[in-house]
């Protein structure tokens, strides 16, 4: 069903080619732009879809994917570009790959899916890394407006958070699959 929010999710993920071509054709204005605007789409699509009431199955799948090709297809381009630490991106690139892992792996173990809801640590991920990237957009556009001290310090809490919020998800998973092979073990011995 393609209602706002799933609209607005969808034009997400078709800003992310476009950012993507003004990012590497050198108008980073226009990539600045289009990246804040597309950020702007993740918390207005999910309050529309809450106040509304108008949540859908394809919301719930959408929005997290195009938020991780935003947010990953930024992070990789400006490390490639020298403007992003590429520690930096290996952490966020590996976050979300052990998460991934993490979750498949307890699905093969327990033939039952895992309901992931962002948690606090995690929500607070996903914003830190749309303003570390804004503002490394902003400094190639205007270097004068985010100073390399700025960008450091954003980069190092961006980074910290990211690992704090990747060994949450771990703590969960690891929490999640104890409770679902005790209580198998625990049904197998009523019997």
């Amino acid at each position: 069903m393609l209602n706002l929010p799933n609209f607005l999710t969808l034009l997400r993920i078709i800003a992310i080619p476009i950012f993507l071509i003004f990012l590497t054709d050198g108008r980073v204005g226009a990539a600045l732009v289009t990246f804040v605007l597309a950020g702007i789409t993740d918390s207005v699509d999910g309050a529309i879809a809450r106040l509304t009431n108008t949540r859908t199955t394809l919301g719930a799948y959408m929005d997290p994917l195009a938020d991780k090709m935003l947010i990953l297809s930024a992070f990789v381009v400006l490390a490639l570009m020298g403007v992003v630490p590429h520690w930096l991106t290996v952490v966020v690139i590996s976050r979300d790959v052990i998460i991934l892992i993490g979750y498949l792996t307890l699905f093969l173990l327990t033939q039952q899916l895992m309901e992931i809801r962002p948690s606090a640590i995690s929500k607070a991920a996903t914003f830190l890394h749309l303003v570390t990237l804004s503002a490394v957009l902003l400094s190639l556009w205007r270097a004068e407006v985010v100073g390399p001290g700025v960008r450091s310090a954003l980069f190092a809490v961006t980074g910290g958070i990211t690992a704090i919020s990747g060994f949450h998800y771990i703590y969960r998973g690891l929490r999640w699959y104890q409770q679902k092979s005790g209580g198998a073990s625990v049904s197998a011995a009523s019997r």
